[in-house]
């Protein structure tokens, strides 16, 4: 894999480069309308993106839906870039963030084609599946209190 580095950043100082990546596989790829993906909750958030020779080409951010309860949510990898476990770097590194803030529960809302590596990380299904941005998803979540 090429030089890849990850950052956790500020949103507003990062926004273009966070955008950029979460326009491609959203809006573009995936169709998702803008206004679903960009909802108001950057700012309150945790951002880590992930660069390839200072080039960005992944991110994910972690909310806090309360003091034990964080959500990662916004997982994206530029298509060039997938298949290199990126994602799976950066949903680690979301977990650290979340560990580290002595959070004991992580939700995801995993879309079915990417649930096996949520499994792989130690998150277990939770409920039906279901649609949101219309693309199926299912609630995952992983307890990590030791």
């Amino acid at each position: 894999m090429s030089n890849i580095t990850f950052k956790i950043i500020d949103y507003t100082t990062y926004s273009a480069d966070i955008k950029g990546v979460r326009r491609w596989v959203f809006h573009i790829e995936q169709g998702v309308d803008p206004s679903l993906d960009l909802d108001g909750k950057d700012e309150t958030a945790d951002h880590i993106l992930a660069y390839v020779e200072n080039q960005p080409v992944g991110t994910v951010r972690v909310r806090y839906l309360d003091h034990q309860t964080a959500k990662i949510e916004r997982l994206a990898v530029l298509s060039d870039f997938r298949g290199q476990g990126i994602g799976k770097l950066l949903m680690e590194k979301a977990l650290d963030i979340a560990a580290k803030k002595q959070i004991n529960t992580v939700v995801i809302h995993a879309q079915d084609y990417v649930k096996s590596l949520y499994l792989k990380l130690g998150f277990l299904p939770k409920g039906e599946r279901f649609e949101e941005a219309g693309i199926s998803h299912v609630k995952m979540i992983k307890s990590l209190k030791s």
